[in-house]
């Protein structure tokens, strides 16, 4: 796994010449399979999501039945653009309600992102067997964390790393649908309505991406 992840981040930082001056495209609707882990291998989470790529909706919940030792259960519901998310807990009809330090989030490419270079993963030289994808870098301002987010010509993110201080995340999607399935996955359950803003202790970044370290 750090072979690999070494290997990626070196082919991104070294592509400097081959870039070209795209401009960042727009994440369709999607549903589809995350997976979650850290740099030491470790599997945060896995599970699945349904984004909303206009309204700014993200629902993510972890796999419970997946045979996979993770350390995260999650049930969330982020409104990016309300710079909110709820954190539900279904079987016990709760949620905690927290105000978002910072909206950025895998699935979507940062208007600010530079495009670093075009990438075959596999052989460019064999049919079938190669997939052609743009690699994004930047900067999260809130945060100052380096991401580098690679996306298929249609501008399906196929997976993203996020540099942080204590660690770095790689968030890899799987069987991806351009629709939402279940638009009731992005609506607020009613349980949840009402529920003040927890106050943020001091220091705290929340963000889709922090709830994994």
């Amino acid at each position: 796994m750090y072979a690999a992840v070494t290997l990626f981040v070196s082919m991104c930082l070294t592509a400097t010449t081959l870039a070209d001056h795209h401009q960042p495209c727009h994440s369709p609707n999607m549903t589809g399979q995350m997976s979650v882990m850290n740099l030491k291998g470790d599997i945060k989470a896995i599970g699945v999501y349904t984004y909303d790529s206009l309204a700014k909706k993200l629902r993510f919940r972890s796999n419970e039945t997946e045979a996979f030792n993770t350390s995260l259960t999650l049930d969330v519901l982020m409104f990016f653009e309300e710079g909110v998310f709820y954190e539900i807990d279904s079987k016990n009809q709760s949620c905690e309600k927290k105000s978002l330090q910072s909206v950025h989030n895998p699935l979507e490419i940062p208007s600010d992102a530079k495009s670093m270079s075009t990438i075959t993963i596999g052989s460019a030289s064999i049919e079938g067997e190669g997939l052609k994808v743009n690699v994004w870098l930047g900067t999260v301002p809130e945060t100052k964390a380096h991401y580098s987010i690679s996306s298929t010509m249609g501008c399906l993110p196929v997976s993203s790393l996020h540099f942080l201080d204590s660690t770095t995340i790689l968030f890899s999607n799987l069987q991806i649908e351009t629709e939402i399935k279940d638009p009731d996955l992005l609506t607020l359950p009613s349980f949840c309505e009402g529920e003040p803003v927890e106050e943020t202790p001091e220091g705290t970044v929340n963000s889709f991406v922090n709830l994994f370290i």
